[in-house]
Order: C-alpha cells, then sequence, then structure tokens
C-alpha cells in the first residue's frame, strides 16, 4: 500500500511539473514512507539514505553498511529500488548521477534543484486520517510521561535527574525525545529556553517535552511546586491561561496564521506584559517538526482543518505549551490527558481547561 504521504508528494510533482524530487531531510523521509525513520545521528536534520522519487520509479541511496537494515525494516514493501555505495563513497554522486539533466525539487539546497522545503511542509501539514490516529496516541504518551514525572521528581534532584526520567519514559514506548527542557526556581525566571543543568531542585519546575514518534512530534509543557505558590505566579497563570486559550481559540480553519499571532500580542498587552511575546518564540504549525515553521505577523498561511499547532506562550515564571488539532467542529488538544489540575477559561461562549501548575 502505498503512504498518503508518497500520494501527497506525486501530485505536487505532477501539478508543479517537476520531473522527481530528492529528499535528504528526516522529516519528509518519515512523511511519504508513512512513518518510517533514515537516522542514525539523532541531532542532525538529514538521514542516512536519500530518496529520489520520480513519477514511475523511485529510489533509496545509502552506503552497504546501511542499506540492509533501511530496505527490510524501513522501505521493505514500498516499491524503492536500492542503489549503494562502499561506505567510504558519498552516496549523494550517485543521486547526482539519476537526476542528471531532469528537472528536479529537493527538500534541501542542492546545486541544480529547486528547493520546495516550505510548499512541503505545507503539504505534509494537513494530516490524514492515520496520522491523526498516530499522533492522538502519541499526544497522549508524551503528555502522561511528563506529567507522571512532574508527580515523581522530588526538591534535591538536578535537573539532569528530571531529564533522564522523561527520556526513561519515553525511550521504552519508541518515542524518541528530540526535546527536553527542564528549569528550576530562578532559570525559568532567568531563561525562555532552558537546557538542563546541574543545578538542583528547590520549590519550582518547568518540564518540556517535544516527543517524536514515526516523524511526528508532539510538544508539551508542564509545571510542579512544592508549597504554597507565590502570588506573583499564582497571578500570571491565570494571566498566561488567557493568552494560551485567544492562541489556540483563534487558530480555527479560514483564519490566517499571522492573525492568531496578532489576537495573541494583544492578549499579552491586556495582561499587562506587552512585549514578552519578544522574548521567546510563540510557536506555530507542528506535525512533522516540532514546529514547521515559526509564526509570526508576517506568515499569513490559511489554516486548514486537520492541520496541528503547538502555540508557547510565556510571562515571567510561567509556559503553556500543549499540541492541537483544528478540527471542522471545535479544536483538540491531542496532549490533555484530563488526570492534570486545570484553569478553566471563558472565551467567546466557550469553556477551556488549561493546564494548571500541580501543587505539592
Amino acid at each position: 500500500m502505498i503512504p498518503m504521504g508518497e500520494e501527497k508528494l506525486k501530485q505536487f510533482l505532477r501539478d508543479k511539473g517537476y520531473a522527481g524530487i530528492i529528499l535528504r531531510t528526516r522529516a519528509n523521509f518519515s512523511w511519504v514512507t508513512g512513518g518510517k525513520v533514515n537516522h542514525i545521528v539523532n541531532t542532525t536534520d538529514t538521514g542516512v539514505a536519500d530518496l529520489v522519487l520520480f513519477k514511475e520509479r523511485k529510489f533509496c541511496v545509502t552506503s552497504k553498511m546501511e542499506s540492509r537494515r533501511i530496505m527490510e525494516e524501513e522501505l521493505a514493501g514500498l516499491g524503492y529500488e536500492l542503489i549503494e555505495t562502499e561506505w567510504y563513497e558519498d552516496p549523494f554522486e550517485e543521486v547526482v548521477r539519476l537526476c542528471d539533466g531532469r528537472r528536479m525539487a529537493a527538500d534541501t539546497d542542492i546545486d541544480g534543484a529547486v528547493n520546495v522545503a516550505e510548499e512541503l511542509a505545507g503539504i505534509r501539514s494537513t494530516l490524514t486520517t492515520e496520522e491523526m490516529k498516530s499522533y492522538r496516541a502519541l499526544g497522549q504518551a508524551a503528555a502522561q510521561a511528563v506529567e507522571s514525572v512532574a508527580r515523581e521528581i522530588k526538591p534535591g534532584m538536578t535537573e539532569y535527574d528530571v531529564q533522564a526520567l522523561i527520556a526513561a519514559r519515553v525511550m521504552p514506548q519508541g518515542i524518541n525525545p528530540q526535546v527536553i527542557l527542564v528549569a528550576t526556581d530562578d532559570r525559568i525566571f532567568n531563561y525562555r529556553h532552558p537546557i538542563p543543568t546541574r543545578k538542583k531542585l528547590e520549590k519550582y519546575a518547568m518540564i518540556v517535552l517535544c516527543a517524536e514518534r514515526g516523524g511526528l512530534v508532539a510538544n508539551v509543557t508542564r509545571f510542579v511546586h512544592f508549597g504554597e505558590l507565590p502570588a506573583r505566579i499564582a497571578e500570571n497563570k491565570e494571566k498566561l491561561a488567557v493568552i494560551d486559550v485567544t492562541m489556540n481559540a483563534e487558530s480555527r480553519p479560514g483564519t490566517k496564521v499571522s492573525d492568531v499571532f496578532n489576537a495573541g500580542v494583544a492578549a499579552y498587552e491586556d495582561a499587562g506584559f506587552p512585549d514578552d511575546w519578544r522574548l521567546l518564540h510563540q510557536g506555530g504549525p507542528t506535525g512533522y517538526a516540532s514546529r514547521e515553521y515559526l509564526a509570526s505577523m508576517n506568515t499569513h498561511d490559511v489554516i486548514k482543518v486537520n492541520q496541528a499547532f503547538a502555540w508557547n506562550p510565556a510571562i515571567r515564571g510561567i509556559k503553556s505549551e500543549d499540541t492541537v488539532l483544528v478540527g471542522e467542529e471545535a479544536n483538540e488538544f491531542l496532549t490533555h490527558t484530563g488526570g492534570w489540575p486545570y484553569i478553566e477559561v471563558e472565551y467567546e461562549g466557550g469553556l477551556y481547561h488549561r493546564p494548571d501548575i500541580l501543587i505539592r
């Protein structure tokens, strides 16, 4: 059975008049193969096997040390022809030979090919029924992992300890922890993108996870506080929940992404934090990347049904982040477990439940 991603890709090639396309990135490999992977190193955007698709034939180009596993475990039954090289040779030379003289597209910068990465991100961002099913399962697994760790951690643990617990929760489920951020106490106030350190938890912790499985990425953030919540955090969490709801509620079919962003900026101002949106990107469309792109006042793409978004507004000492699927009638929070404390927010006649801070 041909994955729907491949069908969409071939329709794109027909519509644009390209002879074929070169796919090198991990995200697009997963998309066109129905959730398979092509990477070894976990910190690169590209993998160890390139795909070259034409109208009638499709090829996998890789080295002999990778080819057997890729063909047997990732591409079995998908109809790819293998072109392999020695490990000490450059497989991309074979890609160039395949494409010589043809009008080609590519998902990275390649001489002689048109970089269509942004167009592909727009196409793959509208999810299929099967992709949404997988995404729901991933969203729940990611959120449950973060929430269970938040209930387990103790003062005196280092941020590294918390990071290790998150990884231990998700990796046995075949989930790649693409991003784990942990900050405690004053670091939450000082840094908007805090990687874990040796600092020990005293009273307050933020846990962030971008969890990838089958190419899809679910994004979730939760907070836990030990003892009575300080007044400024108690006040700010309520204000942030309104900003969060504004952005998620406005993410509806037919709305421009820039309009959602601008609504969020206005909500920041209403909350008394008119410039805090400048201190951290506000998120944007997600799916086969933690963010397909970062939304701003200049991104005028129109939101479609079955697209996913992960907005992450933040003000002093608090941040909010979940993965939401845009539906025809209503949006669905894929990382809402129902087993966490929530803040109720009314917005334009609707009632929303957004994650509160867990008090222990």
